[in-house]
């Protein structure tokens, strides 16, 4: 393992540097990241995150939001970082949650740092922990 626990990816998100960079086809500013090498050693392995679910609205449920933050504190409402936030697949059907549910899921870290329409940090393969 690399500069931080395995089991807080939280902590290796924060090490990520983002930079506004202006895209033509939406005509707005977007932050785009530049990853620790720490965190592109850990792409394709393992990692577990605990947090808040966040009731955003997802064609087809597809995967699920998870937050550092509650929703009143997270980065869509309440300013956090775009480190704050995974998008989360699940192997299997995705179970229902509550809003600000806190949970744990683990799972393999995918990185994006090129599609707009989809978060930086994606945990695909996951399962709940808790």
């Amino acid at each position: 393992m690399v500069g931080f626990s395995q089991t807080d990816g939280w902590v290796a998100f924060a090490k990520t540097k983002f930079d506004a960079k202006y895209n033509e086809k939406a005509g707005e500013y977007f932050l785009f990241p530049t990853f620790s090498a720490d965190l592109k050693a850990l792409v394709g392995k393992q990692i577990e995150l605990e947090g808040y679910y966040l009731p955003i609205d997802v064609d087809g449920n597809a995967y699920i939001i998870l937050s550092k933050f509650p929703y009143s504190q997270c980065f869509f409402c309440g300013g956090a970082g775009p480190e704050s936030i995974a998008e989360v697949y699940f192997k299997t059907k995705t179970p229902a949650f509550e809003a600000d549910e806190f949970i744990r899921i683990k799972g393999k870290l995918k990185l994006n740092d090129s599609d707009l329409e989809h978060g930086n940090f994606i945990v695909e393969e996951a399962v709940l922990v808790k």
